[in-house]
């Protein structure tokens, strides 16, 4: 199939109220409003199909960026590649996907991760957070925590909304996964403040770290 038929399956399947939440949490006008359950379905039949995952993530196209996420095969693409993709999505909820199916199961994703650590590139830097955040948890000898303690209190309170969010996660992962460095993690947390106030759903968790924290380590017990 060719991408401009996807675009027409995608946009049959628009809907108002799902639009108006994408937009609410951050989209653009080049969307659809198709439910993550749709574009699931719509890739199941697809399966991976790796240049016309590259074509319908050119199209800029909200659904077609989720779907693109996807049926991409990563072995096929370069460090370059990646961080090109990374680069030209801004709305992080497609950015989280594309981390999630893409970057997670990149082979070279330390190399990465490394680079994007200590970039000025916002969307570089939330993905290079978000796999320290995993590094945190299953694989803590590739990194310095008390470093990266360091660089949270620090640089957290000015970073970018987007970059802000995945700091947060690596010093709530830094807590609940690390005893020696719960206390550091709860006291940074308290006194930066960040998402203290932040709006959550009943039955979910609040991002305020020393809440999330202190959340999950009671789970453990």
């Amino acid at each position: 199939m060719k991408s401009k038929e996807i675009l027409a399956q995608l946009e049959a399947l628009g809907d108002e109220k799902m639009r108006a939440q994408n937009k609410k949490r951050g989209a653009g006008d080049n969307q659809f409003g198709v439910k993550m359950g749709d574009i699931r379905n719509i890739a199941k039949k697809l399966k991976t199909n790796h240049e016309l995952a590259l074509e319908l993530w050119d199209t800029g196209n909200v659904e077609a960026r989720f779907l693109a996420a996807l049926i991409i095969d990563p072995k096929k693409l370069s460090n370059d590649e990646i961080a090109k993709i990374v680069s030209s999505e801004k709305f992080t909820h497609i950015a989280d996907w594309f981390y999630s199916y893409v970057i997670k199961e990149y082979a070279d994703k330390e190399t990465l991760r490394q680079k994007w650590m200590h970039t000025a590139d916002v969307m570089q830097a939330r993905a290079g957070w978000s796999l320290t955040s995993g590094c945190v948890t299953r694989i803590p000898e590739l990194v310095d925590i008390p470093a990266l303690l360091d660089r949270i209190e620090k640089e957290m309170p000015t970073a970018a909304p987007e970059v802000q969010w995945t700091m947060n996660s690596t010093l709530a992962q830094i807590g609940i996964n690390h005893t020696e460095y719960r206390e550091r993690a709860l006291a940074i947390g308290e006194k930066l403040g960040i998402y203290r106030d932040y709006p959550t759903s009943k039955g979910c968790t609040s991002p305020f770290a020393p809440i999330w924290i202190n959340e999950m380590v009671r789970r453990q017990k």
